[in-house]
């Protein structure tokens, strides 16, 4: 059986932004569950409000993924909390590359996939063009950082992914269209 762990914020998790106590979506919409069959196990990690994490925080993620080895491959789709909490590309683009290169190292001949998140609209929570115009170049930032290390690039913008209201969180057509992209991504054995 192949394993997969999902690394991400919200949009992995599967937060539904038209719910009033802040639930999911029903496991038959997160993308996350889309991928699950009868020969793939999907460990869903996301956690809402989650930022890329630091040194600091390296050891919480060493128990997390250790308990699932072996993993074959391990998708990350981070950056847009770092975004909104005011961090510039530089400080997303350092933090990226450094918990690339530790989880490559903590589970070396693991495919890890870097996924950039579709770029962010005008919406409740994205109210500036400069916001947009740094979310949209976060593709080039983690293409970069994937050529760099030798780990796979995915860019959501690819997909059609369609957003909520606020902006940010993937529709329920969103994850559907995600989850159509990422399946691809993952039946390529293309290195980059």
């Amino acid at each position: 059986m192949r394993r997969i762990i999902c690394l991400g914020d919200s949009n992995t998790y599967g937060y539904d932004p038209c719910s009033y106590v802040g639930s999911r979506y029903p496991e038959e919409v997160r993308w996350t569950e889309l991928l699950r069959d009868s020969e793939t196990e999907v460990i869903n990690c996301g956690q809402n409000g989650l930022c890329i994490p630091t040194e600091s925080q390296y050891s919480l993620y060493r128990a997390l993924v250790q308990r699932y080895v072996p993993v074959d491959t391990i998708i990350i789709m981070l950056g847009s909390n770092d975004l909104l909490e005011g961090e510039n590309l530089d400080e997303i683009s350092e933090k990226m590359a450094g918990f690339a290169q530790f989880l490559k190292e903590l589970v070396p001949n693991t495919d890890v996939i870097l996924v950039s998140p579709p770029t962010m609209q005008y919406g409740e929570w994205v109210p500036t063009q400069e916001l947009i115009e740094r979310s949209d170049q976060l593709g080039r930032v983690y293409s970069a950082i994937s050529g760099r290390m030798g780990i796979r690039f995915a860019d959501a913008n690819d997909w059609n992914v369609t957003l909520t209201y606020d902006g940010v969180h993937f529709t329920e057509e969103g994850h559907m269209a995600f989850a159509s992209g990422i399946s691809k991504k993952l039946k390529k054995n293309t290195q980059y």
